[in-house]
């Protein structure tokens, strides 16, 4: 089961008002785990970045000046989409912003019904406390120190990490990891198709039994000898 965790970064909160995206990254999700595989773009706005707004992501405008265009990077961003859930922190924010950007690309909008909100998870499983991502990586004891400024990517790696604390994942993770690494988590349907594996008896050799017999003689009426 494959799926997406993305975020963007923006020129300010909403799109109606000609506000546009300045940089968008993902993660693949394999049956809600991590994987190696993410997209990255910063994007040129075409449009000017408010002061207010760099403070918050640090994102100039000689930072993108050089960027493409979202119509540039629009066919290798919904191919690295997919069909499957699309999973966001507040979701609905990130969706419009797409939404607009692909409207001015004359491409049919993200289904909301792809949509997986952590946000709404989050409020769900701790409701009345504070459900930002930080405080959700406070809460879970994932690591904040390199988060100096909103970053898409950054940000999608951690709330990776948080999807895995609220989708109960790390058990997954304990059962799925592939031996070497090399590829990252390796999908739990794949570890399932390994199948069960044969019981195999073991015998504690003469010298074995001998050093147990001697060790339980020195106990205080061991249960072992009843």
């Amino acid at each position: 089961m494959r799926s997406v965790l993305f975020d963007t970064e923006t020129t300010g909160l909403d799109p109606l008002t000609g506000d546009r995206v300045l940089e968008v990254a993902a993660i693949e999700l394999v049956n809600d785990l991590p994987t190696r595989n993410h997209f990255h773009r910063l994007i040129h706005p075409q449009r000017d970045i408010p002061e207010e707004v760099v403070r918050i992501h640090g994102i100039t405008m000689d930072k993108v000046r050089d960027a493409p265009r979202f119509a540039e990077i629009v066919d290798d961003l919904l191919a690295f989409f997919g069909e499957g859930s699309l999973v966001a922190h507040n979701a609905p924010f990130d969706f419009g912003f797409l939404n607009a950007e692909l409207a001015r690309c004359g491409r049919p909008a993200l289904a909301r019904g792809r949509m997986v909100d952590t946000l709404a998870l989050a409020k769900a499983r701790f409701p009345g406390m504070p459900n930002s991502l930080d405080a959700l990586c406070r809460r879970f004891g994932i690591d904040l120190s390199a988060r100096t400024t909103h970053n898409a990517l950054l940000d999608c790696k951690l709330l990776a990490e948080v999807y895995v604390e609220l989708t109960g994942g790390r058990q997954r993770a304990l059962l799925s990891r592939d031996e070497d690494d090399s590829q990252g988590q390796m999908p739990v349907a794949q570890y399932a198709a390994v199948g069960p594996r044969t019981p195999r008896l073991v015998e504690p050799s003469e010298a074995e039994r001998a050093a147990h017999a001697a060790f339980v003689a020195r106990l205080k009426e061991p249960i072992w000898g009843a």
